[in-house]
């Protein structure tokens, strides 16, 4: 018998141990349920879409009851559910060929993740260590160049340099040697630091709680210039280097702040019956957002209609991700103003 099969229980382990030989199923429920908000954090770090990442959090759940006789207390509860959850994203991206990034051809154009969805803050883990830990990796940014790492690369860089695991316990986790996880964790911050703006180098460094005087006033700017129709005063907040993408319909694009605006103009918006917007202050992804409401003709409502994420520098909008809003309820926003 070895060190490790003698040492002490923590409370949580002998709960869940005691749950397992029972059979008591909503005692094994509600023990597994207390991780479910990091767990869902985790998966969508990984899958950079909010449905997948529920479903693969349903799924870690499943995998646990069904390998519930295989945990024996070496290793914390919740490392144990986070190889499960960890190693469910890897299946279902075996599966979806199609969740790897494809560069544009056209000029200006990034990198397209179409799959991508945000982040309700609601839905943050309540634990403050855990929580601070979700605010710092979840910005939109981050998660974008997350998707540029191939599968295992992405899992590696997330047990090492998000959640902190140790080398040998990342490779434990997902069947690997130390020197391959060591390996990919190298290529993994290479390429991350391509894909993040320069800003964003700090990834690691505490983030704010609260919306800057700055952002507050950019996103108060952004709608009441939808309000008023005021284009000009509409393009003079965007930056004329402005990172730019609606999806699911189109990649990311880096246009000047006219085209932005003309572009949204040739698509319908702002026009004779289409120029009727309300709008709302909100934050996704621990970013400022505009939720934007418009009134079509003969319609007596302002209808929800989309939401803009902003990343604000120097009070101007220098990244605008755009979402379709009506058919994510996750984000729990009132549908007419």
């Amino acid at each position: 018998m070895t060190m490790t099969d003698v040492r002490p229980l923590g409370a949580n382990e002998a709960t869940f141990i005691a749950a397992v030989r029972s059979g008591d199923t909503a005692r094994f429920a509600r023990i597994t349920e207390r991780h479910r908000r990091e767990l869902q954090v985790h998966c969508y770090r990984i899958l950079a879409n909010y449905e997948d990442a529920q479903d693969m959090t349903q799924e870690t759940f499943l995998r646990a009851w069904n390998k519930r006789e295989s945990f024996k207390g070496h290793a914390a509860l919740r490392t144990w559910l986070y190889r499960i959850a960890t190693n469910a994203c890897l299946d279902f991206l075996a599966k979806r060929n199609d969740r790897t990034p494809v560069t544009a051809e056209r000029p200006g154009a990034g990198s397209e993740v179409r799959y991508l969805q945000p982040y309700p803050d609601r839905m943050l883990p309540e634990d403050p260590q855990e929580s601070a830990v979700a605010r710092e990796t979840v910005e939109l940014a981050f998660i974008v160049a997350v998707q540029h790492l191939p599968p295992r690369q992405r899992a590696v860089f997330i047990l090492r340099d998000v959640q902190g695991w140790p080398a040998s316990k990342a490779a434990e986790a997902l069947d690997l040697t130390v020197a391959s996880v060591t390996s990919a964790l190298q290529r993994a911050r290479v390429t991350m630091r391509e894909q993040l703006p320069d800003r964003r180098l700090d990834w690691r460094s505490p983030a704010t709680h609260e919306l800057s005087n700055d952002e507050r006033a950019a996103v108060k700017s952004y709608i009441e210039a939808h309000e008023r129709n005021d284009l000009d005063g509409l393009m003079s907040l965007l930056r004329d280097d402005l990172r730019f993408a609606m999806l699911p319909e189109a990649g990311t694009s880096v246009i000047t702040a006219k085209d932005a605006v003309d572009g949204w103009v040739a698509n319908g918006l702002f026009q004779p019956g289409y120029d009727d917007w309300r709008g709302i202050t909100t934050t996704v992804n621990r970013t400022p957002a505009a939720v934007l409401y418009l009134r079509a003709p003969n319609d007596p409502e302002h209808r929800l209609f989309a939401i803009a994420v902003l990343r604000i520098v120097d009070g101007k909008i220098a990244e605008l991700t755009g979402f379709e809003a009506s058919d994510k309820p996750w984000l729990d926003l009132p549908p007419t103003l």
